[in-house]
């Protein structure tokens, strides 16, 4: 499903609503930790279930 980035909402669901799969989300994960040099624990990433959840996620990422 290919949506406009104007379209996505904090509270959009990665697989409902924008079609991810769980591969998606790992590599997703993965280019985060490569692009702003953070380690996002396994834990988080299975709390990952909307777009919000990866701003707060990235957010508390880049503070610790």
């Amino acid at each position: 499903m290919d949506r406009e980035i104007q379209e996505i909402t904090e509270d959009m669901e990665l697989v409902a609503d924008l079609g991810l799969s769980s591969l998606d989300v790992i590599d997703a994960v993965l280019a985060f930790e490569n692009e702003f040099g953070i380690e996002i624990s396994d834990d988080m990433i299975m709390e990952l279930r909307t777009v919000g959840d990866i701003v707060r996620c990235l957010e508390k990422s880049k503070i610790n």
